[in-house]
């Protein structure tokens, strides 16, 4: 879906304008009828409203004058900013977000940390070199628990003047306003086996955007090597709520939700 739909608002942190000026430029309607006039969504679905999606973008009422909202002619860019790429570090997907850069490709090695506060460390110890590829494992729906965000560490990249030259590869999340190359929602994540528990520092990881591809030059057999001395970390909270998520969580690849006891994974 995101390959095929255009990106039409030119928003904050990565464009001009915040949700006010959409207001101002004539609001949600405005950016419906446009949507709709491409044939992206579903005008019969119906709204709070009691209408339709259809009839409420038909009272769409635009700014003149404005360039918050871009129409079908005329789009920021032809593609969404959301990208799944897939391979022996995400088996099941990983999530990279387009907008704030440029980037396509990066290759380099990996620097591999526990949790976000050892990344965050090394980070302001200056331990981080151009080139390296930062992962971030453990703080995942299982691991974290609850899917951590990485802006602060993605923030702090930036700010030691490796935004462009720094890769971040994570089974936790990120923000809208993070800035930079960064995969998040890796899965299946590290506390549950998926492939970032077994990366040791050194190991080189390519990610290719426009191959929607993210691999480490693992052969088969390191991996299963690594694999049969691996032992999963115990659980962060011992009992409560968070040890109850952690327990029925489904893999952020399959929305995060939680699941009956006895459901199988």
């Amino acid at each position: 879906m995101s390959l095929k739909t255009p990106i039409l608002a030119d928003l904050k942190p990565a464009g001009r304008y915040n949700a006010y000026d959409v207001d101002r430029a004539g609001g949600q309607r405005v950016l419906a009828h446009n949507l709709a006039a491409g044939g992206f969504i579903d005008g019969s679905a119906l709204t709070v409203t009691g209408r339709t999606l259809g009839e409420e973008a038909a009272l769409a009422e635009e700014t003149p004058g404005q360039d918050v909202i871009h129409p079908m002619s005329d789009p920021l860019k032809e593609t969404g900013g959301l990208v799944i790429l897939k391979g022996n570090l995400a088996p099941q997907g990983a999530v990279v977000k387009m907008a704030g850069h440029e980037r396509l490709f990066h290759r380099g090695p990996a620097r591999v940390f526990d949790s976000e506060e050892d990344a965050m460390n090394a980070v302001l110890a200056k331990q981080i070199a151009a080139g390296n590829v930062i992962v971030i494992r453990y703080e995942g729906p299982n691991g974290g628990p609850g899917m951590r965000e990485m802006l602060g560490v993605t923030g702090a990249v930036v700010g030691e003047g490796l935004g462009e030259s720094v890769a971040l590869v994570t089974d936790g999340r990120f923000s809208g306003a993070t800035r930079g190359l960064m995969l998040g929602h890796v899965s299946p994540e590290a506390s549950r086996g998926g492939p970032l528990a077994l990366l040791r520092d050194d190991d080189v990881i390519t990610i290719d955007v426009e191959e929607r591809t993210v691999s480490a030059d693992l052969s088969p057999e390191q991996w299963e090597r690594r694999r049969s001395s691996w032992r999963a970390p115990a659980p962060r909270y011992a009992s409560g709520v968070f040890n109850r998520y952690a327990a029925l969580v489904s893999s952020a690849s399959e929305g995060a939700v939680l699941k009956s006891f006895g459901a199988e994974d």
